[in-house]
């Protein structure tokens, strides 16, 4: 029982440093559009943005609850090292999506900037805000090989 409590603390983990720098991330930008608000449905991309890493955690937290059996009704029996395989599993993209949210933010942040200043630079906010993406996907990928072939 004490396996299975450590792996659902970590992927719970997951889903919850993941949302917090989402959340963080998307305040963050929607500060600097406070500033001009009529640019808001140019710059609602930059908005979502550093909101995808609070998903990543979701996928992996569902993708945990799965693999650990609780979703189907059946739990599984693991050691403490099976449990804290699984809980160290789910650490990049809890970790990693907090981290990259809040630096997807800054980039969104400086994009609705640019947008604020000059419309036509949207694309150039966009392209900046998405090479951190890059990472989060990453972390997403790294956690999920990790659960599936633990």
């Amino acid at each position: 029982m004490v396996g299975i409590t450590i792996a659902i603390i970590g992927a719970s983990l997951a889903v919850g440093l993941a949302c917090i720098g989402s959340g963080k991330g998307v305040g963050m930008v929607g500060g600097v559009l406070a500033e001009d608000p009529s640019k808001f449905s140019s710059c609602l991309i930059l908005q979502i943005l550093p909101g995808t890493q609070g998903l990543y955690g979701l996928v992996i937290w569902f993708f945990a609850m799965l693999q650990l059996g609780i979703l189907g009704g059946a739990p599984l029996d693991l050691t403490v090292a099976q449990g804290i395989a699984i809980a160290f599993a789910c650490l990049p993209i809890g970790l990693g999506g907090m981290l990259t949210a809040k630096a997807q933010a800054r980039c969104a942040a400086a994009g609705v900037s640019i947008v604020a200043k000059r419309p036509e630079g949207m694309a150039q906010g966009i392209v900046l805000a998405i090479m951190v993406e890059f990472y989060a996907i990453l972390c997403l990928l790294a956690s999920f090989l990790m659960i599936l072939f633990l």
